[in-house]
């Protein structure tokens, strides 16, 4: 058996050989400044510019970072389920791996997830935000007016995929109804998680602007399919 640890921190990845050293480094100093027993899990996609090699490569004397390199199945979902299901940590943290998710926001959300099984961070409430402020008010209506209504969700940043779960909890949902597809994953989560009555709230969190490379996210279809995915579940109730 595996030493259990406190938290397990998940890293999709692709392309970003430009951010991931550095993003790895920030999450180990602010883990460790807070004492916390963990464990760093990056999955790669494959990516072209050799981001999952790099990783292994630099940390490889490193036991508290494993690096997965995933040939198929290849999407942001699968990746995140490839985390999950190789963690070993009490808590699963997952993050965007471009810095729009800040490392220094990460022991906040496991303290957070003692007395709570899902801890969300989140661009709409007092202390969050996005440096990009156009596209911080096209979510804001996005969510407040046509997602959370649809699902009735408790929370108000429903496209985070910045989170904090208990492993306990999060092994009791089914995952095959939940991680496919890209970030509306996310929305399948919480709907799951209020289904269970899990216990859910949300810290501040504020993105800033990427520093490297380019945005995955194609924002029209993106809307597009994440409105369809919340009506399929409401529909489906």
């Amino acid at each position: 058996m595996p030493k259990k640890i406190r938290v397990s921190v998940i890293l999709p990845t692709f392309n970003e050989a430009g951010n991931i050293i550095d993003l790895v480094e920030d999450l180990i100093h602010y883990l460790s400044q807070k004492r916390m027993s963990f464990e760093i899990i990056v999955v790669d996609d494959d990516s072209p510019d050799k981001t999952g090699i790099l990783a292994r490569k630099y940390f490889t004397k490193n036991h508290e970072v494993r690096v997965i390199i995933r040939k198929k199945d290849k999407g942001l979902a699968n990746s995140i389920r490839t985390g999950i299901e190789a963690a070993v940590g009490e808590m699963v943290v997952v993050m965007d791996t471009d810095f729009n998710h800040e490392p220094r926001v990460v022991p906040r959300l496991v303290e957070k997830c003692q007395k709570y099984d899902l801890v969300i961070g989140s661009r709409f409430i007092p202390g969050g935000g996005m440096a990009d402020k156009k596209r911080e008010l096209l979510s804001k209506i996005y969510n407040k007016y046509l997602i959370q209504p649809i699902l009735q969700s408790p929370v108000s940043d429903n496209l985070s995929g910045f989170f904090a779960m208990k492993y306990e909890k999060l092994s009791k949902l089914e995952f095959d109804k939940i991680f496919y597809g890209y970030g509306d994953y996310f929305i399948r989560l919480i709907y799951y998680s209020v289904a269970k009555k899990y216990k859910l709230t949300e810290v501040p969190s504020f993105y800033i602007e990427r520093t490297y490379g380019q945005s995955k996210s194609k924002f029209l279809q993106m809307f597009q399919d994440y409105v369809y995915s919340a009506i399929k579940l409401r529909l489906n109730k």
